[in-house]
């Protein structure tokens, strides 16, 4: 059960329940996560909303939106975010044995995925150190600069979500792994 308490969603008033009304048209449900968050921090939620719709409008695709924030999560040791970023990363198109790979810290088989999962790694590891050499590779993976910075949005908002998840122990709401 999760720490923080959360009012039912269809009780929710003001800025939350119009972010919560915003959620439901979009994806049909409030995920635990969203619910949480935005019980207690509205505006915390918003940031975390633009910033998704941010990286939508970007150039890396989704299936690598989703493959950072499914391997930053399974480093964080965040269950709820695993399951979620499966899920998403499922519909996204990353086919199931990919995701299952990605969370037991195995090779793809996709030479550009793989760096891009190295470097994420790497920057879960070392609080955002990189080496010359890892700047070299993920370059030489074929990743740009503007797309540099969307790994690092991608990041970013899945630390946030992790830690959330972690501190507030979000019960899971999404699919078990396969």
């Amino acid at each position: 059960m999760s720490r923080l308490s959360v009012p039912r969603i269809d009780s929710a008033t003001g800025a939350t329940a119009e972010i919560y009304a915003q959620i439901k048209k979009a994806i049909g449900s409030v995920p635990n996560t969203f619910a949480a968050i935005g019980a207690h921090g509205p505006d915390a939620l918003k940031a975390i909303l633009l910033a998704d719709s941010v990286l939508a409008s970007g150039t890396l695709a989704k299936r690598d939106q989703e493959t950072i924030k499914l391997a930053i999560s399974e480093v964080a040791g965040c269950d709820y975010c695993v399951a979620a970023h499966s899920l998403l990363g499922k519909l996204a198109g990353l086919k199931p044995d990919e995701l299952k790979k990605i969370r037991e810290r195995r090779a793809t088989g996709d030479d550009k995925r793989d760096a891009l999962i190295r470097f994420v790694r790497k920057l879960a590891q070392s609080s955002g150190t990189v080496s010359d050499a890892d700047f070299a590779a993920i370059k030489a993976a074929g990743y740009t600069d503007a797309q540099l910075v969307e790994i690092s949005l991608a990041f970013a908002t899945t630390v946030f979500t992790n830690v959330f998840n972690r501190i507030n122990d979000t019960e899971i709401d999404f699919p078990a792994l396969a």
